[in-house]
């Protein structure tokens, strides 16, 4: 098969669908109708000779030679972008795709300097498109890995071989309660009696599991994906749980939360960049990879 300018976009759309986990999650991001999210799709699978995935009612399942279309995609798109970086870099001007995938909640880090660095690169070229994810801490080092994002900005407990990882600038953590919790309104001795019955939110995004060791119970009835849902759980006054002390702020102020016994459940974990070897030589990934270091020095 001859890869042709129609068939990229086809795999560009149907790689799309397989991050957003079907064709109706996938129709804001493409900006188009499921219908035709759906045509292009069968013109895919024609293409290919192959069936790439089963959708219905039982919902959206990558079939075997989708999930190897899907993985042979993701190289192919992610070589013709570093193609296209590698030649205008040559014409000594930046263009191609940056995808950057980063952890929720940053933007209200006044020492993220993620904006800055789209704006230092935005300035020195307008033939670069962005793409930005906001993803689970896993996801980050994921998309890098797998070529999905050029590269991430998040958190790691176990770094995976092929991505380098360097420290930006460490995020502090809290403990706390909302303004209808119990402890709210106990000082610490008093608090120190209640904790161990409190229901503490469980997290899937787990930042900090091992870094908490903080002998609480976490056997409870609330679970959270994201920091905003953590927030929900704990405005709702049943739970406490840890959030980033520049996210809790919002609610600290207005006199929604109070962290607890905060010298004592309290830890720091490091915001890192996280990019991938086989970017190394991509003057684009290059260029961005510098401007997120320089935003983020500035910051210190």
């Amino acid at each position: 098969m001859q890869v042709q300018d129609v068939d990229l976009r086809l795999l560009r759309i149907f790689v799309t669908i397989v991050e957003c986990g079907g064709l109706s999650a996938a129709e804001s991001r493409l900006n188009i109708g499921r219908s035709t999210i759906s045509a292009h799709l069968s013109d895919l699978e024609i293409r290919l000779g192959v069936t790439l995935c089963k959708r219905g009612r039982s919902g959206f399942e990558l079939t075997e030679p989708g999930r190897i279309t899907y993985q042979a995609s993701l190289e192919l798109l992610q070589q013709c972008e570093a193609f296209a970086s590698t030649v205008a870099g040559s014409k000594h001007k930046l263009s191609g795709r940056v995808s950057l995938a980063v952890i929720d909640t940053l933007v209200s880090d006044p020492r993220c300097g993620v904006a800055q660095a789209i704006a230092a690169l935005k300035q020195k070229s307008d033939s670069i498109q962005f793409d930005l994810y906001v993803c689970e801490a896993r996801e980050v080092e994921t998309a890098v890995a797998n070529g999905r994002s050029l590269l991430g900005i998040g958190v790691s407990r176990h770094p995976i071989r092929g991505l380098d990882y360097t420290p930006l600038f460490n995020e502090t953590n809290y403990l706390y309660c909302g303004s209808d919790h119990p402890l709210f309104a106990c000082d610490a001795q008093a608090a120190s009696k209640l904790l161990p019955q409190a229901e503490v939110i469980s997290s899937n995004y787990m930042r900090d599991k091992e870094r908490r060791n903080d002998g609480l119970n976490y056997q409870n009835s609330a679970i959270a994906y994201h920091d905003e849902g953590i927030a929900h759980l704990i405005l709702s006054g049943k739970f406490i749980g840890y959030l980033p002390e520049h996210y809790a702020s919002y609610w600290v102020e207005k006199g929604l939360f109070k962290a607890i016994m905060p010298q004592k459940y309290c830890y720091q974990i490091p915001v890192m960049l996280i990019t991938s070897n086989n970017h190394a030589s991509s003057p684009l990934a290059q260029a961005m990879i510098d401007a997120i270091k320089r935003s983020h020095s500035v910051r210190q």
